[in-house]
Order: structure tokens, then sequence, then C-alpha cells
């Protein structure tokens, strides 16, 4: 109530608006039910893993694509693989070569976060979905 006040340019006290609403019987707001995203990173990092494409140039002039994910709990970074055409059915294997992996390693993953590029194929998220991991896209698409 008070930031509304200050939108109308209405000059109060945050502590008068508080006394005014008590007067009244009015409790103040409850605190937030939901969680942040920070605190639901904290709460699963380690079960949570993040995937993303990085873009870079050779020194041939060949723009590649690396497909990197992350381990949040530790920080560790694995390269997934690397290629000029980030084709459908090769990011689908990358996908079943990740799951192999994850279960060699006896990691136990949750939810796994990428953005909404166009370079996932539907059966990217189904094998992790297969695999019991859900998929969680990020709000921002960046231009690719």
């Amino acid at each position: 109530m008070h930031w509304e006040l200050l939108t109308l340019r209405v000059k109060v006290a945050a502590s008068t608006v508080w006394e005014i609403l008590r007067a009244a019987g009015i409790d103040p707001a409850p605190a937030r039910a939901t969680t942040t995203w920070a605190q639901f990173l904290r709460s699963q990092a380690e079960a949570l893993l993040a995937v993303d494409f990085l873009e870079t140039v050779t020194l041939t002039g060949t723009k590649m694509y690396v497909l990197a994910v992350i381990e949040h709990a530790s920080r560790r970074v694995r390269i997934l693989g690397v290629t000029a055409h980030p084709s459908a059915a090769w990011v689908t294997q990358i996908a079943r070569n990740l799951m192999m992996d994850l279960e060699d390693v006896g990691c136990s993953v949750k939810y796994l976060i990428r953005d909404r590029d166009g370079n996932y194929p539907a059966l990217f998220d189904t094998i992790l979905a297969d695999a019991g991991i859900n998929v969680v896209l990020t709000g921002v698409r960046m231009p690719g």
C-alpha cells in the first residue's frame, strides 16, 4: 500500500500506513508463500543440472556449437559434444549419452534447466522425462 501511495505522489511514511492499517484491524500482508528462484536453486543443488549451447569460431572461421552441462552443486562443467550443425538427431543422441553417463556415476538428477533454443528437439525432453528428470525452461529466450 505504501508503494501505491508513493506512485500517486502521496508522501507518507511506511510506519504511518502500518499504523492506519493496524488501527483498522488489517494485518500485514502474509509472507510470500512461493519459493524464489534463488531458494529453489540452493535447495535442489544436488539434483540440478543446467544445459546450454555455446557458440565458438575456430581458427579457420568455422562456427561450432558446443553443448555443455553444469552440475549446479559442484559447478562441474561437462562438454557433451561439439558440432558445426546441431541436428535433432545429434542433440537426441547427446541426451541419451548424458543419461548413460549420469547412470554410470550414480548421479540422481531431478531437474535440468535449459533455455527455449530451437536446437532442442521434443525427443530431448522426452528422453529426460523417461529418466525421471523434469525439464525446467528458462523464461527468457536468447537470440541465436
